[in-house]
């Protein structure tokens, strides 16, 4: 068997150096709002080229109190896209906003510039943009239609840490940015974890003051805030992660680039790189329109595999509306795949993915091609 993802491997390596942190913050007796957590704040916000981090419970707690920061308030519009993680619109509705679901470039999923600029309303209030799967949204284009209409720019780069658009850093282009270090995440806590990255000193001093029940000071609570506080032991692990996060980035293209090479001219659409990005490869989704036949042949053959994500989020039963509105999303809910991609992989199961996916392909019968004037559904 090839695991899909085996995080055992990451923390044997690791071992010590987790354990060494770990107690270290035992030792100190300082769990919540320490040393280490104001640590990570400063060094993921140098690596994101901005000047403040906030660390906060989640990623999902990190776009939450983002749009509250923005200004978002009940009955506000929020545009983001209709192909991602549910978190992306269900952190909208939570500020009490209605999501605008706009359709994505069918090459990488990511929101598509026009379609924002089309849904931007007097209502309009924030967009929030996804740099799904590691690959960044063409942001510059996004923060220009925004700042055209007064609109306020939210990062989900939930899982994008370390990518870059125009040597950018993702985290760096809007008004503030949501990172999640989900255990799974290219840079993971052993448990849940996220973090706020912003350039303006208002959004900064707005969550931390939302992360700790609206506390303004010395038990005088300016506003109603919630509890979202990242603890010493994740922000411990995670520094040390940090520390390893370049090396594991290089490895991640290292095996996406293999991959490329070892299924080129396969009928099978391969993750799309612009020339502007450097994709960090939190997943290597490939796209085959018999998408569920290839999970199972690869299965029988041995290899782990994962679907991220099989609904649009318009699609979603919270949400209940009909796809086929946003035609590209609901399109690669159907066709998308992701390969094992991570960089504890060994030449040999990276060369095994390889020859499994292309006798898997080769085991599928052709897709049918439509009569002439037959209707396509």
């Amino acid at each position: 068997m090839i695991p899909f993802l085996d995080l055992t491997r990451q923390h044997r390596a690791l071992h010590a150096e987790l354990l060494a942190a770990l107690g270290r913050v035992v030792d100190s007796a300082h769990f919540v709002l320490g040393p280490e957590g104001r640590a990570l704040e400063a060094e993921l916000a140098a690596a994101c080229g901005v000047r403040h981090g906030v660390g906060v419970g989640s990623g999902t707690d990190a776009l939450r109190l983002a749009l509250a920061a923005v200004g978002v308030r009940p009955g506000d519009e929020v545009v983001t896209p209709a192909f991602s993680f549910v978190a992306s619109a269900s952190t909208i509705v939570m500020a009490g906003a209605r999501p605008v679901f706009v359709d994505v470039d069918p090459d990488t999923c990511a929101l598509d510039p026009a379609a924002f600029a089309d849904a931007i309303t007097p209502r309009t209030r924030a967009v929030v943009v996804v740099h799904l799967y590691g690959h960044p949204a063409p942001i510059d284009a996004v923060v220009a239609v925004a700042r055209a209409h007064g609109v306020a720019v939210v990062e989900d780069a939930a899982q994008a840490i370390g990518a870059t658009w125009a040597g950018r850093p993702v985290g760096s282009w809007g008004d503030a940015a949501c990172i999640s270090f989900y255990p799974t995440k290219n840079l993971g806590a052993c448990g849940d974890a996220g973090m706020l990255v912003t350039d303006r000193d208002e959004v900064a001093e707005h969550v931390r003051r939302l992360r700790h029940h609206g506390d303004g000071g010395r038990y005088r609570h300016v506003e109603l805030g919630y509890c979202s506080r990242l603890d010493e032991l994740q922000a411990a692990v995670l520094r040390v992660k940090l520390l390893h996060l370049g090396r594991w980035t290089d490895t991640r293209r290292a095996i996406a680039a293999r991959y490329r090479a070892g299924l080129a001219g396969l009928p099978l659409g391969l993750p799309v790189e612009r020339a502007e990005a450097r994709h960090v490869y939190h997943l290597f989704t490939v796209r085959h329109p018999q998408r569920d036949a290839l999970a199972a042949a690869l299965a029988d053959l041995g290899v782990g595999t994962a679907v991220h994500y099989p609904l649009p989020v318009p699609g979603q039963p919270m949400f209940g509306a009909d796809e086929r509105r946003w035609p590209q999303a609901a399109r690669a809910a159907r066709e998308v795949l992701s390969l094992p991609c991570y960089p504890e992989m060994t030449e040999v199961e990276i060369a095994g993915v390889i020859e499994a996916v292309r006798a898997a392909v080769a085991r599928l019968a052709p897709p049918a091609v439509p009569r002439p004037g037959a209707e396509v559904t």
